[in-house]
């Protein structure tokens, strides 16, 4: 191509630095920590789990790779990952119900100490160790649930803002098009 506007395949990858990528490698870590910690490991639970975690996390990371050749599949990509990571809320929730353990509402003073370090720079999983590695399975189950409302609520925008894009600017094909198109008229 003889101009960098005509370029069709736009800069992908990055998703290391997505906030929903990071809140969903916490989240992992979290569960994979909480599962072999809580949870029979010989289990379809503990299995199920950590599949749902991982399945959060890896979706974002293929849906970015993707994104440059394919907006369908990564708008597609963020919603299965946010569709794992609502599975994964539900796990928790049922592990505390069953157990008769409080679901702490979201304006519940420890969730809105929780929620406040989601809004933290440079946050890991270090970052809540306190909580995630308490004895009070209260306290351990309901702040990796704020954690996942967090991140199914970045998820939530960036599928509203690719999807925003997608109408704006078009997919592959019609950049491929568009592409085409400007290389014939540069020519005649």
């Amino acid at each position: 191509m003889s101009n960098d506007n005509n370029k069709f395949i736009p800069p992908h990858g990055g998703y290391q630095k997505l906030a929903s990528y990071q809140m969903a490698e916490i989240v992992y870590d979290a569960t994979v920590h909480f599962c072999n910690k809580h949870i029979d490991k010989r289990s379809r639970t503990h299995d199920q789990m950590v599949q749902a975690a991982r399945s959060g996390k890896q979706n974002i990371a293929e849906g970015s790779m993707l994104s440059g050749t394919s907006k369908e599949a990564e708008i597609k990509l963020m919603g299965v990952a946010r569709a794992s990571l609502e599975e994964l809320l539900n796990d928790y929730k049922d592990f505390l119900r069953v157990r008769g353990l409080p679901i702490w509402d979201k304006n519940d003073k420890r969730a809105l100490e929780i929620r406040a370090i989601g809004k933290l720079k440079n946050k890991s999983y270090n970052s809540y160790k306190t909580y995630f590695e308490n004895d009070s399975l209260e306290l351990v189950v309901n702040a990796i649930i704020c954690v996942i409302h967090q991140t199914n609520y970045l998820l939530d925008q960036q599928i509203r803002k690719l999807e925003e894009l997608f109408i704006k600017e078009g997919g592959i094909k019609e950049r491929m098009l568009k592409a085409r198109l400007n290389e014939r008229n540069i020519n005649k």
